[in-house]
């Protein structure tokens, strides 16, 4: 029987979207030299944000915790062909969970060279003193020359499957996304999106931005 569950909870959703606003800015603000004290700041934004979601990702609601759709290899192959666990049409699938670890690695990984980097005339990131030269021009090459592209493709990669899936599997992922719910075929659990879970969420990521304002001052 068909049912409507609370599949991304407010927390969730909103990381999501903030997440993409600010990858936006950052690809905006990348290339002026005017604009690089606030690509600095939406990178702080970022790392953040990203570490809330790790937060998140332990103690959130039922289809956020990474232990709802971290995936065996078998699992993978066995969706690949077809053959789909219940659960893959709840939460994150097998394709679309390895999207958002990949996203996330390579968030951190940017974020991360972004802190240390030095290109030598107008930026230095907050960490920089404390890391050795050749380190530094190494985690500044990586940001300029590998990990924005790395970015780029799994942003487009991302759009292209979410149109792939409203266009030939008529299944809108957008929207559970803004709304929190999904009809799916069969009962399944709902995410908890309470007041009280808000509200921790809400601690959580004041302590991380806290943790993230004392870092790079």
């Amino acid at each position: 029987m068909a049912a409507t569950v609370r599949v991304w909870d407010l927390p969730t959703r909103l990381f999501h979207w903030a997440l993409a606003v600010c990858v936006i800015g950052m690809a905006i603000t990348a290339y002026s030299d005017d604009w690089l004290e606030w690509h600095a700041r939406i990178g702080y934004a970022v790392f953040a944000l990203l570490l809330f979601r790790i937060v998140w990702g332990f103690i959130g609601g039922r289809w956020s915790r990474f232990a709802s759709f971290l995936y065996a290899p078998t699992a993978v192959v066995a969706y690949l062909r077809g053959r789909s666990h219940p659960d893959h049409l709840v939460g994150h699938n097998p394709l679309g969970a390895g999207s958002v670890f990949a996203m996330l690695v390579f968030l951190l990984a940017q974020v991360g060279t972004g802190l240390v980097s030095d290109d030598e005339s107008m930026f230095h990131g907050p960490l920089n003193p404390y890391v050795s030269s050749s380190k530094a021009l190494a985690a500044t090459w990586y940001h300029k020359r590998v990990g924005q592209w790395i970015l780029l493709a799994l942003v487009v990669l991302h759009i292209a499957a979410v149109m792939y899936y409203l266009v030939r599997k008529r299944e809108n992922l957008v929207r559970p996304m803004v709304a929190g719910d999904k009809l799916v075929a069969s009962q399944a659990p709902h995410s908890r999106d309470d007041a009280a879970s808000r509200t921790v969420a809400l601690m959580v990521f004041a302590v991380c931005a806290g943790f993230v304002w004392w870092l790079v001052k």
